[in-house]
């Protein structure tokens, strides 16, 4: 299955809110899942010098996590295709 990375700028984000963002998107990721879209939240990095996010999921295309993202409420600029390349 494709990974995915959403792209996302927060300026002025706190670490709290930032936690509770994290867990909003896992939720609806798993409420997703649960009904039958496969689609997998991997992880999250979070570049604090530039209040930017990357989140990397899998999932068979984009307009599932278009629909992941917006349920929970946490606001994105793009997403796109890429390589994890873990050793």
């Amino acid at each position: 299955m494709p990974t995915y990375a959403v792209q996302r700028n927060l300026p002025g984000i706190t670490m709290d809110e930032l936690a509770d963002a994290q867990k909003a998107v896992i939720a609806s990721s798993k409420k997703f899942a649960d009904k039958g879209f496969p689609v997998k939240f991997i992880r999250s990095n979070f570049y604090p010098a530039a209040s930017r996010c990357t989140c990397l999921f899998e999932s068979p295309d984009t307009k599932v996590l278009e629909e992941v993202n917006e349920d929970a409420s946490v606001p994105f600029d793009e997403i796109e295709e890429v390589l994890d390349l873990n050793p």
